[in-house]
């Protein structure tokens, strides 16, 4: 126990740079939060095709800024999360946590626009979307705001 905290000790006052890795290690676990969730969705009407793929690639890719191997690479890990998911809870404590909201409605933007990949909504994918719009306290007309925006960009 004694040297538990001593070694806990020492590690805190030899990292210097701990907040940029605080960022970092803070921003990945949101960008792979977010994924998981992109594949829940996807995957609500037990169908996940191709052009539900490669929509989620370029939205990850769009949003976060990334590559389509840093895109591809974070959507294998998420499938690997998202198939050992119990609940959506640990993944939107995490968003809710650290996003202000209008990122948490971003997130809302990206999951209706996964839901709609594949030309049309499914009752599944439509109740997800609002359970985890809920989870992430973005209000309802927002929400709606955000589901007919995606409709329309059908």
């Amino acid at each position: 126990m004694i040297r538990r905290l001593f070694v806990q000790l020492v590690e805190s006052i030899s990292v210097e740079d701990a907040p940029e890795a605080d960022s970092t290690d803070r921003d990945t676990a949101l960008r792979l939060a977010t994924a998981v969730l992109m594949i829940d969705v996807a995957r609500a009407d037990r169908v996940f095709d191709e052009s539900e793929f490669d929509s989620m690639l370029q939205l990850i890719e769009s949003h976060f800024a990334l590559t389509p191997e840093q895109s591809a690479a974070l959507v294998n890990a998420a499938g690997e999360k998202a198939d050992d998911m119990v609940s959506l809870y640990e993944f939107t404590q995490l968003l809710h946590k650290h996003l202000d909201e209008s990122e948490k409605a971003q997130i809302v933007s990206l999951l209706w626009q996964v839901a709609y990949a594949d030309g049309r909504l499914d009752k599944y994918e439509d109740a997800l979307v609002l359970k985890i719009s809920d989870l992430l306290y973005v209000s309802r007309g927002r929400v709606m705001r955000l589901k007919h925006d995606a409709q329309q960009d059908l």
